[in-house]
């Protein structure tokens, strides 16, 4: 009964997936094809496995983990899929496992466990499942290890069921810290969702200029969110490329609402968006940003008892540079500091944030000034007749690229003195 196929994804070094393959012999009477992704044709000699016949070798579609294995898994006829992840392949314990979903299961995880994480991933799941739920593409999900996860956190959990056996081991946990920072983001997918909106209640806005290729993450990073967003407005500010058609794909979303102007500058994009919001608090969120899976939940508690006279909330940011073969790296976690005049704002050593807005303070002061540094220039605004407020916490995700370079390193932006100059 050769009903599953097997997905081998990441596998980073020959010996390793030559071993994976080899363990697949454990249960050779169910294994019908085997697909290797993301690794060439020369990277093993298909001759030294009993599986020779049944391998394929599948090239990413531009690099994009997801939208290659939505294409691959629509052509498979076998009754499974199973996945396994480098580093890993089976033990003897899997001889004596049932690998079997009755009819209210569609997926079985297996944790993945790395010093004091515990990251649950798709292992085995109902093929046709997978064809009626796809995953998330590589414009969708900030990188490409939160493809599967990212997709495990939307499903209903009373459809998953957890492998209670031991059956999978793993060459070597050793894990970059990159990756242990990747890792970090993704436990928090699985934090439990509220089903209801809370108080207080909070809105995103967003303005987009042509960032096709991450502002879709954005978006998505607030649909994730363990605790649900009031509203998310988005704005297109004139875009020349066609992040504008991404953008209308997410119109069927509850709670979101979508507006496009001509070109005139982030101030009165924004400025365009806050009349529709109704909510006590907002978040501002760069298109090339995005927001960890409990980003909301964290800023909830402590917008519950934020002081009557604070007008803006803000925390750390971490930083992750985009490298031009489309991965992303993790590079520190700037810590915040407290903010309380006008000369500790101008000498604030990075974007002071997230920032989160008292949306009657904002209102108040006729939104954001026009003028290169908005951010800036707002909080200045509204430090005249209220506080900001440091807290200690990092929910906030910032994308280190070439067209965010001067945007977000004032003090290397060339009109920064000019600026400082009509700031005093």
């Amino acid at each position: 009964m050769k009903n599953i196929y097997v997905f081998l994804i990441g596998y980073s070094h020959s010996t390793i997936l030559r071993r994976a393959l080899m363990s697949l012999n454990l249960i050779d009477h169910r294994i019908g094809d085997i697909a290797i992704l993301e690794e060439s044709e020369q990277f093993i000699t298909i001759n030294d496995s009993s599986f020779s016949q049944k391998i394929k070798f599948v090239k990413l579609i531009h690099n994009d983990l997801g939208a290659t294995l939505n294409e691959c898994i629509q052509k498979v006829s076998s009754e499974y899929i199973l996945f396994l992840y480098d580093q890993q392949y089976f033990n003897n314990y899997i001889k004596d496992t049932i690998l079997e979903l009755d009819d209210s299961q569609h997926v079985m995880t297996y944790p993945y466990i790395v010093k004091d994480k515990v990251i649950h991933r798709p292992f085995f799941i109902k093929t046709s499942f997978l064809k009626q739920n796809s995953f998330f593409s590589r414009y969708q999900v900030p990188f490409r290890e939160a493809v599967l996860p990212s997709w495990l956190s939307r499903l209903n959990k009373s459809s998953v069921v957890t492998a209670s056996d031991n059956f999978i081991s793993e060459t070597s946990k050793h894990v970059p810290i990159s990756l242990f920072q990747k890792l970090e983001f993704i436990e928090k997918y699985q934090h439990e969702k509220e089903q209801l909106l809370v108080e207080p209640s909070i809105s995103v806005i967003i303005a987009n200029y042509n960032m096709a290729e991450y502002v879709e993450i954005a978006i998505n990073s607030c649909f994730l969110q363990s605790s649900p967003i009031d509203q998310i407005l988005v704005i297109d500010d004139g875009s020349t490329d066609h992040s504008y058609k991404q953008l209308e794909k997410w119109n069927y979303a509850p709670n979101f609402r979508l507006l496009k102007k001509e070109n005139g500058g982030k101030a009165r994009a924004l400025n365009d968006l806050i009349p529709y919001i109704q909510t006590k608090f907002v978040i501002e969120l760069d298109a090339d940003d995005w927001l960890d899976p409990n980003a909301i939940s964290v800023i909830r508690e402590y917008l519950a008892v934020l002081p009557e006279d604070v007008a803006v909330l803000y925390g750390n940011l971490k930083n992750w540079r985009q490298t031009s073969l489309g991965d992303i790296y993790y590079r520190t976690v700037k810590k915040g500091k407290p903010v309380k005049s006008h000369q500790e704002l101008i000498n604030y050593n990075f974007p002071l944030g997230p920032r989160i807005y008292r949306t009657s303070s904002l209102k108040e002061s006729n939104g954001f000034p026009v003028l290169e540094f908005e951010d800036v220039a707002i909080l200045n605004k509204l430090l005249k007749n209220n506080r900001l407020l440091y807290q200690d916490f990092t929910v906030y995700n910032v994308r280190e690229h070439k067209l965010s370079f001067t945007r977000k390193s004032k003090k290397n932006h060339p009109k920064w003195s000019d600026f400082k100059k009509y700031f005093n």
